[in-house]
């Protein structure tokens, strides 16, 4: 959207430019020029944008070079505009101009002059992007500059995105619906549950430019995630020179958690190279009060079930997280439509957990009472490589955008857990039980991938692509149970994949119509050994399935007031690589956690449709039916033990409600509200209960954002989940209230921000787990009541200069390569 300055009527101030000046013919099949100030220098970087004289839609859009030069390729005869503009100068125009075949073509001069009134809004303007934007298929959270980002983590921001939860056990889920597509970058993250989480807790806040929450994607798009992808863009610097920026912040809550990092940034014509490091040292607690009533139920059915032990726990668990994370990279262009890139980037996190659990077991047939007590040291350490290869190729096209893209991406994850469990019995002082872990895994993966767009015709778009990744995962773990190798437990499990894709999609637009349709194909190869015969389980396993994925949007504008959409896909959720994983994680004597090699893939059919009112205003209805859903679950393994895994389901139906209300109160003072009501159905049979049932639930979202002048601005952000079914799991409600205020200091290159995440300490989470032999309650909470005091620093040239952003091919892999 073009942005006029105050007091110049757009269409006056078009027409008078276009009448002073004489028509002019060029012939000949490009239009050319030179961009210069009155001065006559040249303008480097312009934005240089060739209009048809009809209606200035917009045709091509190109930048001039050092020399302030520009063309562009023109393959249709017609009539023409041609508009150029640069940061502090007035928008110069020329033409209408005809363009024939045959002859010369002129050269084209335009002249930018100074305006006053821009500077002037440059110096004192106090507004930025608004924080949440709504688009026709996506929403979009700009994180950079909000306060609500300063010393946070990634997670926190996600938490506070319109329609993103996250559960007790660090589940996301988007409009109330798990299996989401993670992008960073255009990469897909190797994890899912806790080890996402943890990733995302180690990203500081701070390196996002932006969230994109996309609920039905096209065929381009990897079919994996069913409930939709959450695509994280981290920032890239776009000025020209030598730059950069530096961010410190320090957060509070019960414990300390320090953030820093420095991005810096060299761009020229030609060669762009970038880096940036962060380091996080984060310390905090999590709590967890679990009450547990094993049952008795009579095969029969004809007897009420009988109550034969409970155990209560209380379990607390201090815990820091060091991490290290780097990025470097280049993008160098080649020729005017050739540009080649890469870029290597790096985690590299050590996480310590002490926790401290008390138990009380009271086994009502023996009339027995039990207590103990146990200590669970554990460290992880996790060091992770990616590294991608990206090229493009734009080719001559009057039609619009005609281009080649290809990557190639490596990644390598290494994983080292140990653990050391204490159990003391009754009160003794001395150690009943000595449990020693050892865990050591190593997954990589490679994929490349390539991209071809081409325009038809000025209305018909054709994208096409192919795909191929190969991933191999290696897990070893040793128990050790008082000094002696425990066999049951201990166990090596390997896995390799490969998946091959192909894809096709057609877009026809019109000035009121817009119809999408696609195809994606996708044949997946699986095995898994293990080296130990787990018991009721195969130790091996042999897969191969082929699969297509339909999708297709219309969108419909029958007014400047109204405008509706439609769109259908099909969808996959392959598990994770650690869900298949059938190792051990002991929590403590009655608690363990576990993969599930057993499980299948979860595919859905998902329906939207949706209307939006003076392009504001937007009311969607969804509907989407999965097979086998993958849930995360607590079961009982006996009538004393408990496990945590993920299971298939036989199917669930969920219908949701969005309305999203972006509201100005005042020029100060605006809102985006954003609401999704629910109904989710779940249906399967899991640990001798048969389940079939459902519960309509909402979620609530406020975001007030405040703009005071003087480098004064504030926000104050509201969430709301109500009580919701999930599974086995009913869960009560909870939410958040989190503020933020910021300054803009030394003209604007610094920015002081403080914020209190969780002011009323109602993120805490309360569930019910429900079978017919095993009822479990517990209270969840961590110290997510914090205040943080953040300062970010920009340092180098403010100019700005075009670039680009790339993703990478292994996006599904990467996603799927952890978690519980």
């Amino acid at each position: 959207m073009k942005t006029m300055h105050p007091g110049q009527p757009r269409g006056f101030v078009l027409l008078l430019l276009i009448s002073a000046l004489p028509l002019m013919r060029a012939v000949g099949q490009g239009v050319s020029g030179q961009v210069r100030t009155g001065a006559g220098a040249a303008v480097e970087y312009a934005t240089v944008v060739l209009h048809r004289a009809a209606d200035t839609a917009v045709v091509k859009t190109e930048f001039s070079d050092e020399k302030g030069g520009f063309r562009f390729e023109v393959a249709g005869a017609g009539r023409y505009l041609v508009s150029a503009s640069q940061v502090g100068f007035g928008r110069a125009w020329a033409g209408p101009l005809e363009v024939t075949t045959g002859a010369p073509t002129p050269t084209l001069t335009l002249t930018l002059q100074p305006n006053k009134a821009t500077a002037l809004k440059e110096v004192t303007i106090t507004g930025q992007r608004p924080t949440f934007e709504r688009e026709a298929d996506r929403t979009i959270v700009n994180v950079e500059g909000s306060t609500l980002a300063a010393g946070n983590t990634s997670l926190d921001v996600l938490r506070r995105s319109p329609g993103v939860t996250v559960d007790g056990n660090d589940n996301l889920a988007l409009r109330g619906k798990q299996g989401l597509l993670v992008l960073i970058d255009g990469k897909r993250q190797p994890m899912t549950g806790t080890e996402l989480a943890d990733y995302l807790r180690a990203l500081p806040a701070e390196q996002l430019k932006s969230i994109e929450l996309i609920t039905n994607p096209p065929a381009k798009y990897d079919a994996q995630g069913g409930a939709g992808i959450i695509a994280i863009n981290l920032k890239k610097d776009q000025r020209l020179g030598t730059n950069g920026t530096l961010n410190l912040s320090y957060g509070r809550s019960q414990y300390n958690k320090y953030v820093s990092g420095l991005s810096l940034n060299h761009r020229r014509q030609h060669l762009n190279l970038f880096g940036s490091y962060n380091y996080s040292d984060r310390s905090g607690i999590g709590k967890l009060s679990i009450h547990r009533d094993f049952y008795r139920v009579d095969p029969t059915g004809q007897l009420p079930r009988q109550l034969i032990q409970t155990t209560d726990q209380e379990n607390r668990a201090p815990s820091q997280s060091r991490s290290h994370t780097w990025k470097a990279g280049l993008d160098y262009t080649l020729s005017k439509r050739t540009t080649l890139g890469g870029v290597v980037s790096g985690l590299q996190n050590r996480n310590e957990q002490n926790g401290r659990n008390q138990t009380a077991v009271n086994n009502l047939e023996r009339t027995l009472q039990q207590q103990y007590a146990s200590t669970n040291d554990r460290q992880g350490r996790y060091a992770n490589v990616a590294g991608n290869l990206n090229f493009r190729h734009t080719f001559p096209d009057s039609l619009g955008t005609h281009e080649l893209t290809a990557d190639a991406d490596y990644a390598r994850y290494r994983t080292t857990r140990d653990q050391r469990l204490l159990t003391r019995f009754n009160g003794a002082e001395q150690v009943g039980e000595t449990i020693i872990g050892d865990q050591r895994g190593l997954l990589t993966i490679q994929s490349a991938k390539v991209d071809y767009v081409q325009p038809l015709t000025r209305q018909l778009r054709l994208e096409a692509g192919a795909k191929a990744s190969l991933v191999s995962a290696d897990n070893d773990v040793a128990f050790f149970t008082n000094g002696e190798l425990d066999r049951n437990r201990s166990n090596r499990f390997r896995y390799d994949e490969n998946i091959n894709a192909g894809y096709f999609n057609l877009n026809y637009s019109l000035p009121k119509l817009t119809v999408q349709g696609g195809l994606r194909a996708e044949q997946t190869n699986a095995v898994g050994k293990q080296e130990v015969v787990q018991v009721g389980r195969t130790p091996n396993f042999d897969r191969h399935y082929f699969q297509l994925f339909p999708s297709a949007a219309l969108k419909r504008t029958f007014s400047d007031k109204h405008e509706a959409s439609l769109s259908l896909s099909r969808r996959i959720d392959r598990p994770s690589y650690n869900q298949l994983n059938p190792f051990r994680i002991i929590i403590d004597k009655t608690t363990s956690g576990a993969g599930n090699p057993d499980l299948r893939p979860q595919t859905s059919y998902n329906f939207e449709l949706a209307h939006t009112y003076r392009q504001k205003y937007s009311l969607g209805l969804s509907y989407s039916l999965t097979s086998n859903p993958l849930i995360g679950v607590v079961q009982p393994e006996s009538d004393s033990t408990v496990v945590s895994t993920t299971q298939n389901l036989t199917r669930q139906h969920y219908y949701a409600l969005t309305f999203t209300a972006p509201v100005e109160v005042a020029k100060w003072w605006n809102i985006y509200n954003n609401a999704v009501l629910y109904y989710s159905r779940f249906e399967g049979n899991l640990a001798g209960t048969n389940l079939d049932r459902g519960r309509s639930s909402f979620s609530l979202s406020s975001n007030h954002t405040f703009t005071f002048g003087k480098g004064w601005s504030a926000e104050l952000n509201g969430s709301y989940q109500s009580r919701e079914i999930y599974g086995f799991i009913l869960a009560r409600p909870y939410g958040e209230v989190a503020a933020g205020i910021q300054k803009s200091v030394w003209n604007r290159k610094g920015n002081l921000k403080l914020s209190v995440a969780d002011i009323f300490f109602t993120q805490p989470q309360r569930a019910v787990s429900s079978y017919d032999n095993y009822v479990e309650r517990f209270y969840q909470r961590q110290d997510s009541r914090l205040a943080t005091l953040a300062f970010t620093y920009r340092f180098g040239n403010d100019k700005l200069a075009p670039t680009k952003r790339r993703g990478g091919g292994a996006e599904d892999e990467k996603r799927r390569a952890g978690g519980q």
